[in-house]
């Protein structure tokens, strides 16, 4: 049985290495960051912003598909860690995600390298259930890549996150945005 998957396994992946790559834009969203945006996104304006991301600090820049479902953000925090303390880290920031959802699937986690920089990266699938007795809404499954970065004081965090059900259409082009981050 094993030796009959394995040539499809190896096709398969063969197939995956020449499938074409999601066409980014590059962005400036700072003297020292540029990204990667799919071309088809578009700001959200500060008004969408403040409805789908209630929050005291908005986040620096959010991205948005066409159908408003698919969003990659772009947000900045001060912290006084430094990159030396990653391994520390991603402990915190795992624990973080968990306690903000019901619910998560943890596909990667890993301290890596992108552009001569080093991220704190997750890929995962949240669910959010509704925790009230009466309550008979359906959870929301969501796709999530997340990066942390750490540059002058300041921890940058890079979300890229779609309907779970969505997963395969979306997690070449999370990855390519995730692979453009250009933190100097």
């Amino acid at each position: 049985m094993k030796v009959k998957i394995l040539p499809f396994l190896l096709v398969l992946l063969a197939l995956m290495a020449f499938a074409p790559k999601p066409k980014l834009t590059a962005t400036k969203l700072a003297p020292n960051l540029t990204v990667g945006v799919p071309a088809t996104f578009v700001a959200m304006p500060d008004a969408g912003i403040a409805v789908k991301y209630p929050a005291p600090r908005k986040p620096l820049a959010v991205y948005t598909n066409p159908a408003g479902r698919v969003d990659f953000s772009v947000g900045t925090r001060p912290t006084t860690f430094e990159s030396m303390d990653y391994g520390v880290l991603i402990k915190i920031y795992k624990s973080s995600i968990q306690r903000l959802y019901s619910k998560v699937e943890f596909l990667k986690e890993d301290i890596r390298t992108v552009n001569k920089r080093d991220f704190i990266f997750f890929e995962f699938v949240s669910t959010v259930t509704d925790s009230k007795r009466s309550g008979q809404l359906a959870p929301i499954k969501k796709y999530q890549m997340v990066q942390y970065a750490i540059d002058k004081q300041q921890v940058y965090i890079f979300t890229f996150d779609a309907p779970a059900e969505e997963q395969a259409q979306w997690q070449a082009t999370a990855q390519a945005v995730m692979d453009g981050i250009v933190l100097k």
